[in-house]
């Protein structure tokens, strides 16, 4: 079984594991291994519960029977995992720079959510519900940027737990819903997925330059794409503007960077593209609430 504290957070390896009870029965685990080398983690997990993991970046691999019998899942692919015949632990390998985002949840708690609505879900059917399913799709736009939220939002420790819970619930509804692709209504750039890939690349390119990014019009140039859909459909994929997003990533970075307790305030401020170290510290202090250098000690007298 899962802890259910109300928040818990363990750091396992060079990555991080933090899992979230969102209620009894109830569980959001978010892997992030912005590191250098890959890692591992295992959970024990009882065979009442059915696991939904999504990857958004890089590659997990699941290890099954000690290593025998392995499932990859590459970035932008979710998989389903269900077996009420036998116990099935989570133990994955985790390659660097690797985010994914997991919900667990026992069967009698997903079956009360579809009361009237049984043969909606597949393995909720008669026919399937004591056996074994397993199914991997690709993952929506609209459901990207649910998860993404969940590494990037800036939340008051008081509202952390309810935003939490309204995400876990958001993120079932969007990957269970089959009648459209999410969201993509409200853009119809991502209704081409070659625009969600080249919106991706974008992504990537300026994480890999984020001390010194391309500027929008460079980027767009660099992607194929028009900055109009650059712009929009950047938003609509991630939640925010693509500078918007990079100042996020880069600050969660930094204060990777200070958990090391390998640098000083000024060496990860320039790590990051910071030529002032004064404009460095006003940011980091607007998204944290302390300053590095505060923040620094507290990790070296903790």
């Amino acid at each position: 079984m899962l802890k259910n504290d109300v928040f818990y957070e363990k750091s396992i390896a060079e990555g991080t594991l933090r899992v979230i009870s969102i209620e009894d029965e109830f569980n959001l685990l978010l892997t992030d291994n912005d590191f250098d080398s890959p890692t591992q983690w295992k959970k024990d997990v009882s065979s009442n519960f059915i696991q939904f993991h999504f990857c958004l970046s890089e590659c997990v691999k699941f290890l099954f029977n000690n290593g025998n019998y392995t499932i990859s899942l590459p970035s932008e692919k979710a998989l389903l995992l269900y077996n009420p015949n036998q116990e099935l632990p989570i133990h994955v390998e985790v390659e660097s720079g690797t985010r994914m985002v997991s919900v667990l949840i026992s069967i009698k708690k997903f079956h009360s959510l579809f009361t009237n609505e049984a043969d909606y879900i597949p393995f909720l059917s008669e026919e399937n519900k004591h056996k074994k399913y397993y199914s991997e799709h690709p993952i929506a736009p609209g459901l990207s940027i649910v998860l993404s939220q969940l590494f990037t939002a800036n939340l008051n420790e008081n509202i952390r737990p309810l935003y939490f819970k309204a995400k876990a619930y958001e993120l079932l509804s969007l990957y269970l819903n089959k009648t459209e692709e999410t969201n993509t209504e409200r853009c119809p750039f991502l209704v081409d997925e070659d625009n969600v890939d080249k919106i991706r690349k974008a992504k990537d390119l300026i994480i890999a330059n984020m001390a010194n990014p391309p500027g929008l019009e460079e980027l767009s140039d660099a992607v194929g794409l028009s900055l109009k859909k650059l712009k929009v459909g950047f938003k609509q994929l991630y939640g925010d503007t693509v500078f918007n997003f990079l100042l996020d990533y880069k600050l969660d970075y930094a204060q990777k960077l200070l958990d090391s307790q390998e640098y000083n305030v000024a060496e990860v401020g320039a790590k990051i593209g910071y030529t002032s170290s004064s404009h460095f510290i006003e940011a980091f202090r607007k998204k944290f609430g302390i300053t590095p250098k505060k923040y620094l000690q507290a990790k070296i007298e903790a």
